[in-house]
């Protein structure tokens, strides 16, 4: 179980970046089918309602086979191709239902939770001791109705599913770098707490190094090779994650903004934001 500053930099993280799903397909298959998935530029994700599957792709170390409640995720959308069982390469006989989905974060150009994943994990259903099943005869009951508000329950539903997705896999093969690694780590998650607890204030690598009560030297590397970027690179890419969320809000000027996110300047802040996300935080202001 992960410690309660790891909870918290979790839970900033899932908030500021804003990852959301929704459920773009509840299909029945029968017979003999394939279904070519190409390259997308968000996440995907497939839930088996029933039946079995067979995901095939050149980067998996063979092809995988899904049985219902079953959950397989790929974060950065690789293409993959989705087809029936066989069996001693004969077609097994059954209809295979499953509910597809996709998801995006808003957080800016890097999302330092999603970077963590790898290109596929695979849920099974037992490991959640039915969690997964049960959710997934919620989302197709849910998608087969035509009732008021129905996508946009399907969509809170499909958020809840990648969240327990993305727990059960740092549970059960916690990554050993990036972010999910780095929650734990009890040294590192105390500094990465201070960070996001506290983003403007002035932080020095001594303070950071206190909080993982370790020397500094030591900090710096162990962050480093850990999470793949130095300590005050993280806290820019973090304040700045930080920035496009409050930039959302039309109460938050920019001038506040920065002032919040430790920038004695509103000029200073807009050029280190540009530099991280490459784009201006008026083009935030449009888009919300």
């Amino acid at each position: 179980m992960l410690e309660q500053s790891a909870e918290k930099v979790f839970a900033s993280i899932m908030g500021a970046y804003q990852i959301s799903a929704r459920i773009t397909d509840n299909v029945t298959y029968c017979g003999e089918w394939i279904d070519r998935e190409p390259q997308m530029d968000r996440g995907i994700f497939h839930l088996i309602s029933s039946g079995k599957c067979r995901v095939e792709a050149n980067y998996l170390p063979e092809a995988i086979t899904l049985g219902a409640g079953d959950l397989i995720v790929f974060p950065r959308g690789r293409a993959h191709t989705l087809c029936q069982v066989l069996r001693n390469g004969v077609e097994v006989p059954a209809d295979t239902a499953m509910l597809c989905g996709e998801f995006t974060s808003q957080g800016g150009k890097r999302n330092a939770v999603l970077d963590s994943l790898p290109d596929y994990f695979v849920v099974r259903d037992p490991e959640e001791s039915g969690h997964f099943r049960a959710l997934g005869e919620m989302m197709a009951a849910q998608s087969s109705q035509s009732l008021f508000g129905n996508q946009l329950v399907l969509n809170k539903l499909a958020d809840s599913l990648l969240v327990l997705a993305i727990r059960s896999h740092v549970v059960k093969d916690l990554p050993r770098q990036g972010l999910l690694a780095a929650l734990n780590d009890p040294r590192l998650s105390r500094a990465l707490a201070a960070m996001h607890d506290d983003p403007g204030r002035n932080w020095s690598i001594a303070d950071l190094a206190e909080a993982a009560l370790l020397s500094r030297t030591a900090f710096c590397e162990h962050f480093s090779a850990v999470l793949g970027v130095a300590p005050m690179q993280y806290l820019t890419e973090w304040r700045m994650a930080e920035a496009v969320r409050l930039l959302r809000d039309p109460n938050q000027s920019v001038a506040r903004i920065a002032e919040r996110l430790g920038y004695q300047t509103e000029a200073a802040f807009r050029r280190a934001f540009k530099r991280v996300q490459g784009f201006a935080p008026g083009k935030v202001r449009q888009e919300a």
